[in-house]
């Protein structure tokens, strides 16, 4: 895309055009996605990577310098992404080892631990209905039924590119949400 028809469409984009948003990452997805791949080696991972990049990228647009190639710029936000899932990973890898000896059992939780559980997931529950009935399904096929985009995009019969938008705004909005209810020890 050349620049003369990209500073328009990300000026629209930072203004919250949903078309233009649609169609930077229609544009883009597939260099996201592909870099994702080549560096994950995890087809699931590549594409969860590749909707939190088009998260950030929509979000932090204003931090672009168009003196610099935004391809460049989008891979650059990419592969500190993809720092960052490594990062976390280790550090869940360590944690998972760390104290072995102390491990409980699930099923040796206390009554009242099961219970707040419960009561968690209930709050999330009642939260997610409260969302609009798009992004509701969208999140009950991506999340708990944990189906790909593409099998969300034939199940909704939407396109591919439209099931991504909807999950980013779906995860961006929930996430907003149970922030605002206080679920931060989740």
């Amino acid at each position: 895309m050349t620049k003369e028809k990209l500073l328009p469409l990300l000026q629209l984009a930072l203004e919250k055009n949903q078309k233009a948003q649609t169609q930077l990452i229609n544009y883009y997805w597939n260099d996201v996605f592909s870099f994702s791949l080549q560096k994950l080696g995890d087809y699931n991972v590549a594409d969860e990577i590749t909707v939190a990049v088009f998260a950030k990228v929509l979000s932090k647009l204003n931090l672009y310098d168009p003196a610099f190639q935004f391809k460049t710029w989008i891979l650059t936000v990419t592969q500190n992404t993809i720092i960052d899932y490594w990062r976390k990973k280790s550090r869940e890898n360590e944690d998972a080892t760390d104290g072995l000896e102390m491990v409980e059992n699930q099923f040796a939780r206390s009554p009242e631990e099961l219970m707040i559980s419960e009561e968690e997931q209930k709050k999330i529950a009642k939260i997610i209905e409260t969302l609009d009935a798009n992004y509701q399904t969208i999140i009950q096929l991506r999340f708990f039924e944990e189906k790909s985009i593409k099998e969300i995009s034939e199940e909704l019969q939407i396109s591919v590119s439209n099931t991504k938008v909807r999950i980013m705004r779906a995860k961006k909005l929930l996430a907003k949400l149970l922030q605002n209810e206080d679920f931060s020890e989740l």
